[in-house]
């Protein structure tokens, strides 16, 4: 099976490793992708947002399956055109993503369907916004109705703060707030049935202890030894099934990945968020672990035939994933700068380096984004996966570079609450 990943970040890296493995897949190929996926792939430079031009690119290599890796793509549209070339594409059509590219449209399904979520209102006006924050009151959550590449929600307990986020934004989602530590599962979904993955956990707060400004995700863990047993089989039955039924029903079936962002309150598991793809960077831990092939799965997938293979499966162990940001991420970044030590890395068996925002500078690797690279170890259990995960952020480094302390710490006790702080805020 000939692979073509679409995107140019970490989740696309992880996406190209787990592929390159697959007994099944005979050549990976990327558009555009990055100095990382480069090792694993062979690029392409073709833009990501150009439906026409992934066509093209699929049907001259004679691609089996295209697998579109960031939302904005996929709520363009991109899977759309690649589809009706009669193309296997792994991704919603451009109506099913909706279920990320509007969380007006979002919170609309989980009610129709009876998910279990926050209670909301939507705004388009302040006064609207200043009465919804009364009627739900403090902590304040308010959520951009559109895509903000995961920097769209501010949660305070200021109510100017969060009048100015509305104002700033137009139109807004305002929530309750949902108090209890964040759980990412992925259900692999093709229009009817879906398999779940491990779940993992996300950090997305830019400092220590989930403090300071929203980040993409500043690194992630799989498992979760404190996560109620069976939580992926009980997301699936009261969340992800009813959802895609629901989707069905509207004429708009959705096959891809059905992100759920969750916050286990003290009344259950309350869904926070959808997003239509894998998460980045909490899906790299979960296929650092994943032992059946992800090509047959994703293929399956995309055919509308998910009941022929088995559920995937993971291996004993832990996986933790650190994100090195540079410098200003994430109000800005800085870019050009050198970055050294990736190499060191590179005889590690359980340690990789994820590019993310990487570029290639007359043979030097440079930054290039907000999140640059990440290192992803696995390991016997979370506290040696992590040992090894800082270890290895330790041999690299970069201007200005930046990291988080505590990424899969809560579990260790290293420091208390940093995992029940982060919530998932796109």
């Amino acid at each position: 099976m000939k692979t073509l990943v679409i995107g140019t970040g970490g989740r696309e890296h992880a996406l190209a490793l787990a592929l390159a493995l697959d007994p099944g897949v005979t050549e990976v190929h990327a558009a555009p992708g990055n100095p990382g996926i480069a090792a694993v792939a062979t690029l392409h430079a073709v833009d990501p947002m150009d439906g026409a031009a992934v066509t093209a690119l699929a049907t001259r290599l004679g691609i089996d399956l295209v697998v579109v890796g960031p939302e904005a793509p996929l709520v363009a549209g991109v899977a759309d055109p690649v589809r009706a070339a009669g193309i296997s594409v792994y991704g919603p059509s451009k109506e099913a993503a909706r279920l990320e590219g509007s969380k007006a449209f979002s919170k609309d399904v989980m009610a129709a369907a009876g998910v279990p979520t926050a209670g909301s209102r939507v705004c388009v006006t302040p006064e609207e916004a200043a009465a919804a924050l009364d009627e739900l009151g403090a902590p304040y959550v308010v959520k951009d109705d559109a895509l903000a590449a995961g920097k769209g929600v501010v949660v305070t307990t200021s109510r100017d703060e969060a009048l100015a986020h509305a104002a700033a934004c137009g139109r807004v989602v305002v929530e309750e707030f949902l108090d209890g530590p964040e759980v990412s599962v992925f259900a692999v979904c093709d229009g009817r049935t879906a398999r779940a993955l491990q779940p993992a956990q996300d950090f997305k707060r830019i400092f220590d202890g989930g403090l300071g400004a929203n980040t993409g995700g500043m690194g992630s863990y799989s498992p979760l030894p404190w996560a109620p047993a069976g939580l992926a089989d009980d997301v699936l039955a009261a969340v992800v099934q009813p959802t895609l039924d629901e989707m069905s029903r509207r004429g708009t079936p959705f096959v891809g990945t059905l992100y759920v962002g969750l916050a286990l309150t003290q009344d259950g598991p309350r869904v926070i968020e959808f997003n239509c793809r894998f998460g980045d960077p909490d899906t790299q831990p979960v296929l650092a672990l994943m032992t059946s092939p992800l090509g047959s799965l994703l293929k399956a997938a995309a055919d509308g035939d998910l009941d022929s293979v088995p559920a995937p499966t993971f291996a004993p162990g832990a996986s933790v994933t650190v994100v090195m940001a540079s410098a200003g991420y994430p109000e800005s970044s800085s870019t050009g700068d050198v970055v050294v030590g990736t190499e060191t890395l590179a005889e590690e068996p359980d340690v990789d380096v994820i590019h993310a925002g990487t570029a290639d500078a007359d043979g030097r690797l440079v930054t290039a984004g907000g999140r640059v690279l990440a290192v992803r170890a696995v390991g016997t259990d979370v506290a040696d996966a992590r040992a090894k995960a800082y270890e290895g952020v330790a041999s690299i480094s970069f201007p200005g570079a930046q990291w988080r302390r505590d990424i899969a710490a809560e579990p260790l006790g290293v420091v208390e609450g940093a995992a029940v702080l982060d919530q998932e805020l796109s």
